[in-house]
């Protein structure tokens, strides 16, 4: 082991929720230092958002095409497999983190490859591949940004089929004959998607009554539709109890008899990356989320920060960089003896994670969301109006592709007249997004959104037709 080396902040995961952490700090004046024991730049690089999105953009471009007469004749072949693999390689950089790598030096941030483990108060033994420890000590903060992993539930057998996680999904370098898909979130919606434009024939298992549970129902009805119209074979309130391998066949067991296929992608949840890196060491226990108040300081550990997936408020990757930002402005502050407030507004919080979290489901069709569903209002007893009107009356919808099919959705509160929920389902709806969660995130008033005019014809007239159907 060797001697040690002292910095004002140690971040355990170089992800993109870690290198923000770091990149603030050190924008800030302190000394930072990374710990990775994979690829520096993390899940949302090499196996999450960007080769995910690289496997769905190509089908999602024919699709556009396709959809405009005039352009659907010059679309005379099928997508081409090897190409967009190629191109998802190329995103990853083959899984090759050098380029990641120089900009952390470039930023002024040290590395440290291997595994890390909190030993104790602001300390962490890192452990690398040839089993040489580092010793490293934080003179203000560790941030813990190792993020989480993917969920593999308790079904007999599944270990022996040795499934896929999203991590294999999104790296495989062919595409299955045949491929289940077991859970309908967005992780197992975009996969179904992206592997049966690719040419696998795909079965989809989900528990429940309706895909992607978590978002209105007209999300998830829309998107089963369009998966059935696609040759998807989408099977709802289906539990998976027993999985074995049939010589190269996966054999999943159901209450409605037995399915097989050639790979079995588990899609069904995460869970907390905290199981070996000795928060236990801290009194936490090892497994769970931490806990962390709205600047990300864990609770009763004023030296601790739980940033990112590993809290478990809200796992995506922009909101993963929203907390490191947040959570890095408030390191800044404390170590420079200013005051953190923790009110709403304070540029030391991370709030939007709350109740303002954008997030887009990139399946065809797309589902963007922000803010509160009629059901989550509901439970949380929060008084709403639903205002709802249908996308493809809007003329720049209709421009878009012919016979555009799509739905917006917006939750007012009635006593304050902002909003405080909206979501689209439709081609391309992602770049409408953004204008709802300034609407949502800065309350903006009812009366103060009629004088946003949007241009004409564009698909963002839908903001009229919503005011409109609001005052009736």
């Amino acid at each position: 082991m060797d001697a040690g080396q002292t910095y004002d902040v140690v971040v355990l995961g170089a992800g993109s929720t870690g290198e923000n952490v770091a990149d603030v700090v050190v924008r800030g004046g302190l000394t930072a230092v990374l710990v990775e024991a994979e690829l520096v730049g993390g899940e949302c690089s090499y196996w999450a958002c960007m080769p995910s999105k690289a496997l769905l953009r190509g089908s999602e471009a024919i699709a556009a095409a396709r959809a405009v007469d005039g352009a659907a004749q010059a679309v005379t072949g099928a997508q081409d497999v090897a190409a967009t693999l190629a191109r998802r390689d190329a995103f990853t950089h083959d899984w090759d983190d050098s380029s990641q790598a120089r900009w952390v030096r470039g930023a002024g941030i040290d590395l440290v490859r291997g595994t890390g483990r909190l030993v104790g108060e602001r300390r962490v033994v890192v452990t690398d591949g040839e089993g040489r420890t580092t010793r490293l000590t934080a003179r203000h903060a560790v941030a813990v940004c190792t993020g989480s992993e993917a969920a593999v539930p308790p079904i007999e057998g599944l270990a022996d089929v040795d499934p896929w996680t999203p991590r294999e999904a999104t790296s495989a370098k062919a595409a299955p004959g045949r491929l289940l898909v077991v859970g309908g979130g967005y992780v197992g919606c975009e996969m179904a998607t992206a592997w049966q434009a690719l040419g696998a024939e795909v079965t989809l298992l989900h528990r429940g009554e309706r895909l992607l549970e978590d978002m209105e129902p007209e999300a998830g009805d829309a998107v089963a539709a369009a998966l059935r119209e696609r040759g998807v074979d989408v099977r709802l309130d289906t539990d998976v109890t027993t999985a074995r391998r049939d010589g190269t066949e996966a054999v999943l067991g159901t209450g409605d008899g037995e399915v097989r296929g050639d790979e079995v992608l588990v899609a069904v949840g995460r869970r907390a990356r905290t199981g070996d890196i000795g928060i236990d060491s801290a009194g936490l226990t090892p497994g769970e989320y931490l806990d962390v108040d709205d600047s990300l300081q864990v609770r009763g550990l004023p030296w601790l920060y739980g940033v990112g997936d590993v809290n478990g408020r809200r796992q995506l990757t922009h909101m993963g960089k929203y907390q490191a930002r947040q959570a890095g402005a408030a390191i800044v502050a404390r170590v420079r003896g200013e005051q953190v407030s923790l009110a709403d507004w304070s540029p030391f919080v991370a709030t939007a994670d709350r109740g303002a979290t954008p997030s887009v489901v990139f399946t065809d069709p797309q589902v963007a969301s922000v803010g509160l569903t009629r059901a989550q209002a509901r439970q949380s007893g929060v008084a709403h109006r639903v205002v709802e009107y249908p996308l493809g009356s809007v003329a720049g919808a209709a421009l878009y592709a012919d016979g555009y099919t799509g739905t917006a959705v917006a939750l007012v509160d009635p006593d304050r007249e902002v909003l405080i929920g909206v979501t689209f389902v439709g081609p391309a709806v992602a770049d409408l997004l953004h204008a709802a969660t300034i609407a949502v995130v800065g309350e903006v008033p009812i009366a103060r959104l009629w004088h946003a005019v949007p241009a004409y014809p564009t698909t963002s007239e839908i903001w009229l037709r919503l005011l409109e159907t609001w005052r009736g």
